[in-house]
């Protein structure tokens, strides 16, 4: 199929009906208010199944899976614009727990993942990538962003690496979504929650995704007239310069490297970085509302997810279905061990709530995390936000440096070297931290059940 500027306008049209109905289902399905189903993953579902891959119901087309990497790069070049400057040495006071929980969990993730696969898996399977437990982490604490940007790094070395990783954080969110209300459910029964006591008194706009009049919130400021320049056109336009900026230091870094591709998104976070501090340099950045930003962020994201799950070659899946199946199992395992291991002994307060949070972000997105949060959590008295929107600060930094470098190190042939410095410098946060005293072993008899 020739692609034409109305290609991408009939994709976005059909995605944006499936959109659309992954909406209403949520808000009309029992099943799909009591698994708190995202509509981008409805939607997403729908078009594997009604799309191309699928029945061939649905006109998608072949470019679907093109538009994650742009997807990508905007959401990653968006992160850095209009952030606030926070000190290092002030968010190391405030939140070294929950830092070193974070960042432990999240790179021990990608490390153990390698690990995994690479001394197990190809036992069984010699013909696997050297890269095929990065599956685990793109997907899993990655999200489909993560996904989507390690696939577009692999795509000249591994071409099933975008599916696999598409699949895994599909499965990530599904098993993240049933596996946390079962946490939520098994706690409250035992007492560990701080703040409900029956995980059947939610607030309805939480089941169906739709929020009542009386409860809605602005989704930013107007920081420009509207009569030179609509306030969105206006955000729009630095995240467009952002990503196009990024696109081009991509091929510059390519064109004077040819033996490394260099991700669009890498190199779109850094433009955004570099605009970001200008903006504060000339005292412009207080004409960047966040809130906007992250909104503009958060819909490429939907797209994305669906986008990303409509392309999914489910030949590509079940060739590795056996394989990816037992990186997914021992992801889930790997996860529950920080939930009722870790968590308890490094959190003093409110573990639980902590631990629900780091599950959702673990298993599929930020977002699931912050639901299952606002379930035990209603009123945020734990604090839990605040903590990790410092702690991010450090634990972003080195999500773009793993998910920019490990490719490269993989596809040059150092994987034993990014699997044994991960795991090193995880269990390293760990022991460091237990050392300094930020662990404490649980006291009450609730926390001691829970590690049973």
């Amino acid at each position: 199929m020739e692609f034409t500027p109305w290609t991408l306008f009939t994709d976005f049209g059909f995605i944006s009906l499936l959109l659309i109905m992954g909406t209403l289902l949520r808000a009309k399905v029992k099943v799909a208010q009591f698994l708190f189903l995202p509509a981008s993953l409805s939607a997403g579902l729908l078009g594997l199944l009604l799309g191309p891959n699928g029945y061939g119901i649905i006109p998608f087309s072949n470019n679907i899976g093109m538009y994650t990497g742009i997807l990508t790069a905007i959401i990653f070049g968006s992160l850095p614009l209009g952030a606030p400057k926070t000190p290092i040495k002030g968010i190391m006071n405030r939140v070294s727990s929950m830092w070193a929980y974070a960042q432990s969990l999240t790179i021990l993730q990608w490390g153990g993942g390698m690990l995994f696969a690479l001394l197990l898996l190809k036992l069984a399977w010699s013909e696997l990538p050297n890269g095929f437990g990065l599956v685990l982490a793109a997907g899993f604490v990655g999200g489909h962003g993560t996904a989507a940007a390690v696939g577009e790094a692999f795509s000249d070395y591994w071409e099933d690496a975008s599916t696999l990783g598409m699949t895994s954080a599909t499965m990530g969110i599904i098993c993240g979504i049933v596996g946390g209300l079962l946490l939520i459910k098994r706690s409250t029964i035992k007492g560990d929650t701080s703040f409900i006591t029956n995980f059947d008194d939610l607030p309805n706009e939480l089941r169906t995704g739709l929020i009542p009049k009386e409860e809605r919130k602005s989704l930013g400021e107007n920081t420009v007239s509207s009569m030179s320049i609509d306030p969105l056109a206006f955000h729009l336009s630095f995240i467009g310069i952002i990503s196009v900026g990024g696109y081009y230091l991509s091929q510059w870094g390519t064109a004077l490297f040819p033996a490394i591709s260099i991700p669009v998104f890498s190199t779109a976070f850094i433009v955004g970085l570099l605009l970001n501090k200008l903006l504060r340099l000339i005292k412009a950045d207080n004409y960047i509302d966040k809130k906007v930003v992250d909104r503009i962020s958060s819909g490429a994201t939907d797209l994305l997810v669906a986008f990303g799950i409509a392309s999914i070659n489910l030949g590509v899946v079940v060739d590795y279905a056996v394989p990816l199946a037992l990186l997914l199992l021992f992801g889930l395992l790997y996860i529950l061990v920080f939930v009722y291991f870790i968590a308890p002994r490094m959190f003093k307060e409110h573990w639980f709530e902590k631990a629900i949070f780091s599950w959702g972000w673990a298993t599929g997105t930020v977002a699931m995390g912050i639901a299952f949060l606002r379930i035990v959590d209603p009123e945020g008295k734990s604090k839990t936000l605040d903590d990790y929107a410092l702690a991010y600060v450090g634990v972003g930094i080195m999500d773009i440096l793993i998910v920019s470098l490990a490719p490269i190190l993989i596809m040059t042939g150092q994987h034993w070297l990014f699997t044994i410095v991960s795991v090193l410098l995880g269990v390293g946060i760990l022991l460091v931290t237990r050392w300094q005293g930020w662990w404490e072993k649980p006291t009450s008899q609730q926390q001691r059940k829970s590690m049973m």
